[in-house]
């Protein structure tokens, strides 16, 4: 089947139909670089990363758009605490969210736009709300957006107009979940903007943007520079923006545009710890630096996070994590015997390229599965399962063409996940030692001396040299 994905806007899983296809304009909404990104934060930009991948994979052509909120209500009060300017405090967040990326493998969005650079666009896009009697100013001097005249306010977060508290304002970022209000577009500044240097002429007055504002005006400002269209076909984030954050974003865009904002809203579940949501506020969070320190890899993290339907809960503990692992270093090994199975070009009985049918299965599988609403944990269930076919048919003596066919699907698919453990360069004389000391260790089974065989395998565990000996002959790997 084509692909499916589940709208948060219509609460279905429907066909995905990008407005000019095979181009998808894709929006994610990025970190707040007032702090590290924490895994919890990059549990959705992982499910994002997963859906982009899968994507080119089905041969789209993908613009994906990524912001940096450089300024809001978090990170004006940091830059007062500490004395700073807007950039000088966030600059270091910005190298540090790009450096935990890369570690994450995390492929790069094609813009990063950072909402002090589009200052001009967002007061374009309040200019035209106020134009339209959508937007007023408040005796307060800010800028507001009359949810009252937006009679769609509610659709995506599915809040009940009767709800609406008509002409009450909040002029904060993040409110009570329960209590929507006219929101702020555009905020007067108080003396700390000015320190920070957060504070913008407009027509309507010095201030600076609402959050809600940032993403608007910047994703439009992309899409419709590069392709003349101011409706995105995939609006991503976490559940928590749905509202109040998401339902602004689409008040202030259709009403200032009249298009539909997003075609489609997809939303990842959170990382919990202990039960509890991972949160700065609730500070039990981990940031990806800390994931190296404690030795946990990529592919580990990747792994943990795939394992879970990005619509569901996942819980990070430690007997998850160590699955995790096992699981990343099986698919890494198994890479491994590929690789040398195909070097050696090995022949025997292809059992009627019997891998390369497995392999050809297994692309089919993984496909049909991350269709059906990026359903990650079958797609990687469905891997596991050729490396047990695969494994069973190596040892069997299959080799010849199907390797090379099923070395290739495999990395094809793997590329999707990114979840194989990081490769470690072996020095040629470790590898030369090793092959001696496997030798004689061959030597000493076959003549029956298994004190001295096991005492070699101790010598290579001292080495940090791991082996496992199978009908196919003796595997060895660095740990």
């Amino acid at each position: 089947m084509s692909l499916h994905l589940f709208n948060t806007l219509t609460r279905q899983v429907e066909p995905f139909a990008p407005l000019e296809p095979p181009r998808v304009t894709m929006y994610t909404c990025g970190p707040t670089v007032w702090n590290f990104a924490h895994i919890g934060n990059f549990r959705t930009f992982l499910f994002e990363d997963l859906l982009r991948r899968h994507l080119e994979w089905s041969g789209y052509d993908v613009f994906h758009i990524m912001n940096l909120t450089d300024v809001d209500d978090r990170v004006i009060k940091a830059a007062a605490a500490a004395g700073k300017r807007l950039a000088e405090l966030t600059e270091p967040f910005v190298r540090a969210f790009f450096e935990d990326r890369d570690f994450l493998r995390i492929k790069p969005a094609h813009v990063y736009p950072r909402a002090t650079q589009y200052m001009t666009a967002m007061i374009t896009l309040v200019q035209r709300l106020l134009e339209r009697g959508v937007a007023y100013r408040g005796e307060d001097g800010s800028v507001y957006l009359a949810i009252a005249k937006f009679p769609g306010y509610g659709r995506l977060s599915q809040l009940d107009r009767r709800q609406l508290k008509v002409g009450a304002r909040v002029a904060s970022d993040e409110y009570a979940k329960d209590d929507p209000r006219d929101f702020a577009l555009w905020k007067k500044t108080d003396a700390v903007d000015e320190q920070v240097g957060a504070a913008w002429d407009a027509p309507f007055g010095r201030g600076r943007p609402g959050w809600h504002l940032e993403c608007s005006a910047m994703s439009l400002a992309e899409i419709g520079e590069r392709f003349g269209v101011q409706t995105l076909d995939l609006h991503c984030g976490a559940i928590d923006l749905i509202f109040p954050h998401h339902e602004n974003e689409i008040a202030q865009s259709e009403a200032a545009t009249g298009q539909p904002f997003a075609r489609t809203w997809l939303h990842g579940a959170f990382l919990n710890v202990k039960g509890t949501k991972m949160s700065k506020r609730y500070g039990n969070f981990l940031t990806a630096r800390d994931l190296q320190e404690q030795g946990v890899d990529a592919g580990t993290f990747r792994t943990l996070v795939y394992q879970t339907h990005y619509r569901q809960p996942l819980d990070y503990t430690d007997e998850a994590l160590d699955a995790a692992r096992k699981g990343s270093l099986r698919l890494g090994e198994f890479r491994e015997r590929l690789e040398n199975e195909d070097g050696r070009r090995r022949t025997g009985a292809d059992a009627g390229d019997r891998l390369g049918d497995l392999a050809r299965q297994l692309e089919a599988d993984v496909r049909a599965a991350l269709d059906d609403d990026l359903d990650s944990p079958n797609a990687l269930a469905r891997v596991f399962d050729f490396v047990r076919a695969a494994n069973g048919e190596l040892d069997r003596g299959a080799g010849g063409s199907g390797v090379a066919a099923a070395l290739a699907v495999f990395d094809r698919v793997m590329g999707l996940f990114a979840v194989l453990p990081g490769g470690r360069q072996v020095a040629p004389e470790l590898e030369r030692w090793v092959h001696e000391r496997l030798a004689a260790r061959d030597r000493a089974r076959k003549s029956k001396d298994f004190k001295e065989a096991d005492r070699i395998r101790d010598e290579l565990k001292a080495r940090g040299v791991e082996i496992e000996d199978t009908p196919a002959g003796t595997r060895w790997r660095v740990v």
